[in-house]
């Protein structure tokens, strides 16, 4: 059975990066995803621009062309795929990692297939680079699994003149209601804090707290959420409960890296802030021959690493392990 030089679990700009640093080196890479690639962007909002330039989401030294002064979602996806192609890296796409095992120098990955499938890898060493997208925070509160509650925002249009009531006060939460708000949706903002997140974009605190001033986005701060039912959300305010009808629920509440899958390959986490035990300069785990990339590196800090900064974490793996 063919034996990989590098087995990087996670198809996003991280995990690309690392296999393209990979094979530019000489090594054969494999990357294993259990969704499309790129899932966490091909999932972020339909219309979304980036907050960065085009030059500080590049893989690959390969230049991410866009038509405005900041790439969309959709050429940004147009740019992975491009520079998977172009690089030429081998991939199982819809492939859930069930287990690795072995040690370093022989690694064996099991994972599921769509249809059900068992298939093994054999790989000298892993790169976890998973990211933290698909796990959102849970609010922990009966009617959160109802269809009509989402952790994800996608687009306003199906929400014209309907109650909708978006969670959370940072800025997906911010942005979100901004944009139902504009697209005719009667938005309430419900937020557990007094005050609205400190990291929210400089230009977006001015427009959604000028909404919230003018009544245009009804704003409950320093309010529990209790309840979700097929029509309302129940929430606690001061001791008191109030109805919020909702055609459509956003929690956006933030996400997390996948901590169990992490402590299933024997890595070490902080108790409190779930970082991981690694080396600074080689970026491998307290597992030896487990390297650890991207946003899962700072635990329940998923604001300290961004696709701008994770990516180099690519170079610097394969650079300790050409040495």
């Amino acid at each position: 059975m063919k034996t990989y030089d590098i087995i990087c679990i996670g198809a996003g700009p991280t995990g690309l990066a690392t296999a393209i640093e990979a094979k530019r080196a000489g090594m054969q890479p494999l990357v294993i995803d259990k969704a499309c690639l790129c899932n966490s962007i091909y999932h972020y909002p339909v219309n979304m621009v980036f907050f960065t330039t085009p030059e500080l989401l590049e893989i690959g030294d390969l230049p991410l062309v866009c038509a405005g002064e900041k790439p969309t979602r959709l050429e940004a996806l147009k740019y992975y795929r491009k520079a998977t192609e172009h690089y030429g890296l081998e991939l199982r796409l819809y492939e859930t990692v069930l287990d690795v095992d072995g040690n370093d120098g022989n690694f064996t990955v099991a994972t599921k297939t769509e249809k059900g499938t068992i298939e093994k890898y054999h790989g000298k060493k892993i790169a976890v680079a998973t990211g933290y997208y698909d796990l959102p925070n849970l609010l922990g509160v009966p009617g959160e699994n109802l269809l009509h509650v989402s952790h994800y925002y996608t687009e306003p249009h199906a929400f014209w003149n309907q109650d909708v009531v978006v969670i959370g006060g940072k800025n997906s939460a911010a942005e979100g209601a901004l944009d139902l708000y504009r697209s005719g949706a009667r938005v309430t903002l419900v937020h557990r804090g007094k005050e609205l997140g400190a990291t929210i974009k400089y230009w977006v605190r001015p427009d959604i707290e000028n909404r919230i001033k003018a009544g245009q986005i009804q704003a409950l701060l320093q309010t529990r959420v209790d309840e979700i039912t097929k029509e309302e959300v129940v929430v606690e305010q001061h001791a008191r409960t109030k109805r919020i009808p909702a055609k459509q629920v956003f929690a956006l509440t933030g996400y997390h890296p996948d901590y169990s899958f992490m402590e299933s390959l024997g890595v070490r986490l902080d108790p409190e802030s779930k970082k991981p035990a690694l080396d600074p300069n080689t970026l491998e785990s307290n597992v030896r021959g487990i390297h650890l990339a991207g946003v899962v590196i700072g635990g329940r800090h998923t604001s300290e690493i961004f696709i701008e900064n994770g990516r180099f974490h690519g170079k610097q793996i394969i650079e300790a392990l050409k040495k």
